[in-house]
Formats: C-alpha cells, sequence, structure tokens
C-alpha cells in the first residue's frame, strides 16, 4: 500500500465519536480541545489483542476568525505542503470562483500530550466522553482515529468542523449581504464587481486600510493582502500616500 492509499484508508477510517457541541464561532477566535483515541501498531506485531491498550492523544486548536477566498487566493499564500497546493490547484482548475471559508489554525503544542491506557477503545471513549459532558464542554471532540496517520484523522475532523461551520454560520450571512451567491450546483459562487475583484475583499482591504492608517497592522501586512488579491496597482497611490504624509522625526 502506497503513501496515498495509507492517508485515503486512514481518513476512511476516521470516526468522530463526539462533536462538538457548537459550531465555530463567526466573529471571535475558537478554541477547541481534542482527543483522538487510536489502536497502537505494535500490538498487531506483538500478537496482542486490539482490545488490550488504547492511545489517547490530547490537544487543543485555535480557529482564528474565518474569511471568505478562492481558489486563486490559496495559491498566493505560504505554509502550506505541496499536497495541499496541489489540491488547491486542482480546484482552481476546475472552478476558480468557487468561494471557500478560510480558518486559520494554531495547534497549541504546549498542550498537546499522549498517553497509553490499558483498556479497549470503546471503554475509554466512554469515559472520556462522559468527563466531556459532566464538565458541559462546548467545544471538545472525541474522534477515533488510526494510529500511524493521527494526525490525518485530526485534518478530517477540522475539515468536516469548518464545512459544518461554514455551511450552517458564515454561508448564509455572506449570502444575505450579497457577498457570495449560490450557484446552480449549490455551491457558494464569489461575487465580483465591474474589475472583477471579489465584493469581499474590496471590505476586506478598506477594513485593512483603516487599520493600516490608524497604525494597528504593519504596512507589509496590507501590502501583502493586496498582491493576494493582486489589486496593489488599484491602491497604490492610496498605500504610498501614507508615507509622503507622514511627518519626518
Amino acid at each position: 500500500m502506497d503513501i496515498e492509499e495509507k492517508i485515503k484508508y486512514a481518513i476512511e477510517k476516521t470516526e468522530v465519536l463526539k462533536p462538538p457541541r457548537k459550531l465555530l464561532a463567526s466573529f471571535v477566535d475558537t478554541n477547541i480541545h481534542y482527543y483522538i483515541l487510536t489502536v497502537p501498531m505494535y500490538l498487531d506485531f506483538e500478537g496482542r489483542s486490539a482490545e488490550s491498550e488504547t492511545v489517547v492523544r490530547e490537544g487543543r486548536i485555535t480557529c482564528k476568525k474565518p474569511k471568505l477566498i478562492t481558489p486563486s487566493y490559496m495559491l498566493r499564500m505560504e505554509g502550506f505542503s505541496g499536497e495541499a497546493r496541489k489540491a488547491f490547484e486542482m480546484l482552481a482548475e476546475e472552478d476558480s470562483d468557487l468561494a471557500m471559508i478560510l480558518y486559520g489554525f494554531k495547534i497549541r503544542r504546549d498542550s498537546e500530550k499522549m498517553d497509553i491506557v490499558p483498556r479497549s477503545l470503546e471503554s475509554v471513549a466512554s469515559r472520556i466522553s462522559r468527563d466531556i459532558d459532566q464538565r458541559k464542554e462546548v467545544y471538545s471532540a472525541l474522534i477515533k482515529g488510526v494510529d500511524e496517520f493521527w494526525d490525518v484523522s485530526l485534518s478530517k475532523f477540522v475539515q468536516e468542523m469548518v464545512d459544518n461551520s461554514a455551511n450552517d454560520l458564515q454561508v448564509p450571512d455572506l449570502v444575505r449581504d450579497r457577498s457570495i451567491s449560490v450557484g446552480s450546483g449549490g455551491f457558494p459562487v464569489i461575487t465580483r464587481d465591474s474589475t472583477g475583484t471579489p465584493v469581499i475583499a474590496r471590505k476586506e482591504i478598506e477594513l485593512l486600510f483603516k487599520l493600516f492608517e490608524k497604525g494597528e497592522i504593519d504596512p507589509m501586512e496590507l501590502k501583502a493582502e493586496l498582491d493576494r488579491w493582486e489589486v496593489f496597482e488599484q491602491y497604490q497611490d492610496r498605500f504610498f500616500k501614507y508615507f509622503r504624509n507622514k511627518p519626518k522625526k
């Protein structure tokens, strides 16, 4: 079995046993507490029952406030693996106007830990589920994954969580303010102005300009956003005007 087949197998075998009770917030950061349960790989090699031990991985994911993007926008962002970029390239080729919700994610390694529990996965899952209920945690998730590729299992959970949150919370609001429309296939489609620039991009740029003029963000953060949407030439006079009018020290 090659690596792609193993990843597909891990995705297929991943099961969200207990999803968060609340979806990701629309306008603030959300912190997800996750537990991933797997059967240790070595049990099979040692001839032991899969019921004898369970690996419990626990950590947190911070989900930054979401933004609406296009596949072509994604191709101009850094920090994605070659496989992820290839997927976005394929998506851009199919439909460059398809609207996507992007969350910024940060896995808090400082809180990540792993334990090996001498009990079956089912019994461990029941105990953790009861603990979550008792603590009334609305942003906790319990996931059954594959030991070798447990992070693939985490990725699948994240993808499903984003899709559900976007479809239930963000997309209706974006349709109402005409940032997107719904295409014939039922998928969100970016609404563009007369120049071909997404309306949502114009709103984002105006917000960043206000923050930039107040000195609340670095100039390069604004320029990076202008470059990602390929509209820097349209805004360059306004961008450089700040530096021309800035008093010399």
